[in-house]
């Protein structure tokens, strides 16, 4: 089988593309790295990954339809565990309630939150996948 290495795009739909950009640019500073503002907006999140923004329910177009989506999602982002404790006080910050501080049988933590279009994300500890993570 060929081999893969990695994710490289991550993508998700959303109400409004620069609302969304802002929240995903200012509690995981991921940057900007292309773009309309209207169609959609890759961010960068570390490495060769990429989070794309595409905006709901648009009308569909023969160039666009690969990339047509609705619906809430689930996205997992990894931290250091002495990141756990900053990550409560960074989104507490920012207004955003924890919906689920959830301690693993591994050992790990992991916190779950919502962003504005509702998709539950996530920062996780080591010790959430058995021979993974």
């Amino acid at each position: 089988m060929p081999a893969i290495d990695g994710i490289l795009e991550t993508a998700l739909y959303v109400d409004d593309l620069s609302r969304s950009s802002r929240f995903y640019q200012t509690i995981f500073g991921f940057k900007p790295v292309a773009g309309d503002g209207e169609r959609f907006m890759a961010l960068h999140i570390t490495g060769r990954q990429i989070l794309l923004l595409f905006p709901k329910r648009r009308a569909p177009s023969a160039a666009h339809l690969a990339h047509e989506g609705n619906g809430r999602l689930h996205l997992a982002w990894a931290i250091a565990t002495e990141e756990l404790a900053a990550w409560e006080a960074w989104l507490h910050q920012h207004g955003l309630v924890v919906e689920e501080k959830k301690h693993w049988e591994r050992g790990g933590w992991s916190l779950y939150f919502r962003d504005p279009d509702g998709h539950l994300l996530e920062v996780a500890t080591p010790g959430i996948w058995p021979g993974v993570y």
